[in-house]
């Protein structure tokens, strides 16, 4: 890095008497490290004459290389220097619109404690905006939770497992048993979440068991939903975290079962600022919550009739 360092030096001033003073350096030892380079680079990088120096054919050529290596050197170090200290930085992170903050509050304020020259900004986005937001640069990583998880362009790191359940009133038939299977929702008043995630794949695994829901009620805000359930307009289907009126009853759905696993998602083989390493780290030590569903119970067994 000295030779490289001597080189461009040299290269900008054609002089070594001024190129050794630029470099810190007596004019011997630049005049030695400059043909120590030569003699790898195997020819002169540049003429000497009497009262002008000047850069050889190999010379041009090699400078755009050198300064290349210069450049990534300098890069180099000042990024392992913010790796250290975690300099002030703005961390973009997307979050899918239906991972409610009640999941992530806890994380997001360890990570502020720790790392307090941070400044996390989040937008929460659909599934695909996100991915594509991604792709393009503007977030650095997501949180993500699609059944089917990202294409081959991102890596994912799995945090935790959720089931999907359904949300009724405490007056509602459901609300009566253990668990409820896709037959008891048949005709059904749903109310539907216009973000749901699994919305289009749950349809049709209901149909392909003859299952049909009447949608009386769409909005893209979970508290209208479950408002609406509250108020007796019918069921909603909701991941089990996601739950957050004390008011609603929450059931097991099986039969099938829906189960999504939250990732956080980067894109593959893009080299990441030091917050991202460092938010990757707080998320793999962070306790992620449990599902609340143990196997499904036996159906003699006491209702579980307490609200979620």
């Amino acid at each position: 890095m000295q030779q490289v360092r001597y080189f461009l030096a040299l290269s900008q001033t054609l002089n070594f008497t001024r190129a050794a003073e630029q470099s810190n350096v007596s004019q011997p030892a630049l005049t030695r490290a400059i043909q120590q380079l030569e003699h790898e680079m195997g020819g002169p990088l540049f003429h000497r004459e009497r009262n002008r120096t000047h850069l050889s054919e190999l010379g041009r050529i090699m400078l755009p290389y050198f300064e290349t290596i210069q450049a990534q050197s300098e890069a180099a170090r000042s990024h392992a220097r913010s790796l250290r200290k975690l300099e002030t930085a703005t961390l973009k992170m997307g979050v899918m619109c239906t991972i409610g903050p009640q999941i992530l509050s806890d994380l997001f304020i360890q990570f502020g404690a720790a790392h307090p020259n941070v400044d996390l900004e989040v937008q929460d986005k659909a599934a695909g905006e996100l991915l594509d937001m991604l792709s393009s640069g503007e977030l650095e990583m997501a949180l993500f939770g699609l059944p089917e998880g990202p294409d081959v362009r991102f890596h994912s790191l799995p945090l935790f497992k959720e089931r999907f359940v359904v949300a009724v009133p405490p007056g509602h038939r459901l609300a009566a048993k253990n668990v409820v299977c896709s037959a008891d929702l048949h005709d059904e008043a749903y109310v539907n979440r216009s973000n749901c995630e699994l919305y289009d794949y749950a349809k049709r695994e209901f149909r392909s068991r003859g299952v049909i829901l009447r949608k009386v009620f769409t909005s893209e805000r979970d508290d209208w939903v479950q408002g609406m359930i509250r108020a007796g307009m019918g069921f909603g289907f909701f991941p089990e975290l996601c739950v957050t009126d004390p008011g609603l009853v929450v059931r097991r759905l099986v039969d099938p079962e829906f189960i999504r696993t939250i990732m956080l998602v980067t894109v593959r083989g893009r080299p990441h600022s030091p917050a991202v390493g460092a938010f990757v780290r707080q998320a793999r030590t962070f306790p992620w919550p449990k599902t609340r569903f143990e196997p499904m119970p036996e159906d003699d067994r006491p209702l579980a009739d307490a609200p979620a």
